[in-house]
């Protein structure tokens, strides 16, 4: 039900698959509050696109084409219109949806909470039962600690080795903070203010270099002027010097359009960018590369 990382996952596959091939992202546009087939653009607002696909377009540009549609195959027609070169779809989220069959499927699980130990909702947070796994090509362990064992990865092979599918590891990389309202000299203090599924590793990412507090929305969560406001009040008071605020790449999509109007122009507003790193890199794009280029 979310937080196990597709975003940077999709970035990864788009920077592998770009310079080679015309290829497109095609998403559901979770929390838009439009509906049926859009092109995602530079001046979009999260509210017509979604957060998600507003970021692809935001940090990819031009090299692609993104668009939003909750019936994938409608999308897909769509795209292939407009743009008849096209023959890489990248769909982020649809391993459920079934009436569109995709050529080449990656399942995604977090090293903390694999789906061989959760539960269909409203017990645990899978979509669907564990059994599901088999249409999967390949398994991405997301979010793995950098200090992974090789017993720990055994340990876990040991558990996917029914569903017979390649396995992967992955962890995540925080990069350097980037503000988009203005620059502090220095930084000791952090609140983080995040409104994605899981800002569990963020934050403590963060609290290894900081002294962080942190304010957790729900996920794709749409942020009010008041909320704003008791943000700023927050951060006037917990902490007396050298802070910011400090918040996700996929949040930003959706405060953006009021930097200004809502006064966060006023504050020091940051963000923490973060990306993939695959183990067995190589194996894992060759697995890639082949499927496409046979396609």
């Amino acid at each position: 039900m979310g937080g196990t990382g597709k975003s940077p996952v999709t970035l990864y596959l788009t920077d592998l698959l770009l310079d080679t091939f015309d290829l497109a992202i095609l998403s559901r546009g979770y929390g838009r509050k439009t509906k049926g087939f859009t092109w995602v653009e530079f001046d979009s607002l999260a509210s017509e696109v979604g957060d998600e696909p507003l970021m692809f377009k935001t940090l990819v540009g031009n090299k692609i084409h993104v668009a939003v549609c909750e019936d994938r195959n409608s999308g897909v027609e769509n795209i292939q219109l407009k743009f008849p070169k096209t023959k890489i779809v990248l769909l982020d989220d649809a391993f459920q949806h079934r009436k569109i069959k995709p050529g080449f499927s990656i399942l995604l699980t977090t090293f903390d909470n694999p789906f061989f130990n959760d539960y269909v909702v409203p017990a645990g947070k899978l979509r669907e039962n564990r059994s599901g796994a088999k249409r999967a090509d390949v398994i991405l362990v997301t979010k793995c600690p950098n200090s992974l064992s090789i017993a720990q990865k055994n340990e876990f092979q040991l558990q996917l080795n029914k569903f017979k599918k390649p396995v992967f590891f992955s962890m995540v990389n925080y990069g350097n903070l980037m503000n988009f309202t203005f620059e502090v000299p220095l930084i000791k203090n952090i609140l983080v203010v995040a409104g994605i599924a899981d800002p569990k590793d963020m934050i403590e990412n963060l609290a290894n270099s900081y002294n962080v507090e942190s304010l957790v929305f729900s996920d794709h969560h749409q942020f009010t002027h008041a909320e704003i406001t008791k943000i700023h009040q927050k951060f006037d008071t917990f902490a007396p010097s050298e802070k910011a605020i400090v918040t996700t790449q996929k949040d930003y999509m959706r405060l953006k359009e009021k930097v200004e109007e809502w006064g966060l122009i006023k504050y020091p507003w940051y963000i923490l960018p973060i990306s993939i790193e695959i183990e067995n890199e190589q194996e894992f794009n060759k697995l890639i590369i082949d499927y496409v280029g046979k396609n």
